[in-house]
């Protein structure tokens, strides 16, 4: 499995940060810590043979992709395992999503997740994941006492493997 992910300003990956952090704190499950998960959001998730199919057109999309601004305004649960912050589903990420998925989607023998499909893309950062039901709860609490929505810049774009995760190619977007 490999994924096509964004990245975000120092500000955001702070506080993003700080979030996974504190989680990791205070429910004990270390999952995104120790497997150092950078602040990231998934766009694509894609099955393939072997990474080389991906490049070229990962690629091409370099100098394409300007960089934008996004507004992460609440927290969320992908149950049973997951925690996550979720942005406004702008024009910005949209646009992302759509121009993601035409520039991978004829690759042969690859298969792209339909959870990760544009008009099917639930845009979020994860902020705890592999949580018991128990550390769910806390997690929840802790975001329940910490999160404020805030501005977020995505300013980076990379195709990484995952488990672990580990950033294949990744390039900064240009400006507006």
């Amino acid at each position: 499995m490999y994924l096509i992910s964004v990245y975000f300003d120092e500000k955001t990956n702070r506080i993003l940060q700080r979030y996974m952090d504190q989680i990791a704190e205070k429910t004990g499950n270390t999952f995104m810590t120790c497997h150092h998960v950078p602040p990231h959001m998934t766009i694509s998730a894609i099955e393939a043979r072997n990474v080389e199919v991906l490049l070229a057109p990962f690629s091409k999309l370099q100098g394409t992709i300007e960089k934008g601004v996004i507004q992460f305004v609440s927290v969320g649960q992908l149950f049973p395992y997951v925690l996550y912050a979720t942005p406004v589903l702008n024009d910005y990420l949209q646009g992302l999503s759509h121009q993601i998925y035409q520039s991978i989607k004829d690759i042969p023998e690859t298969s792209i997740s339909k959870y990760y499909q544009p008009m099917s893309w639930l845009p979020h950062v994860t902020l705890g994941k592999t949580l018991t039901k128990e550390q769910m709860q806390i997690a929840f609490a802790v975001m329940q006492d910490s999160f404020q929505p805030f501005e977020a810049t995505v300013t980076e774009i990379g195709l990484a493997k995952v488990n672990p995760h580990e950033d294949i190619i990744r390039f900064e977007l240009k400006e507006k």
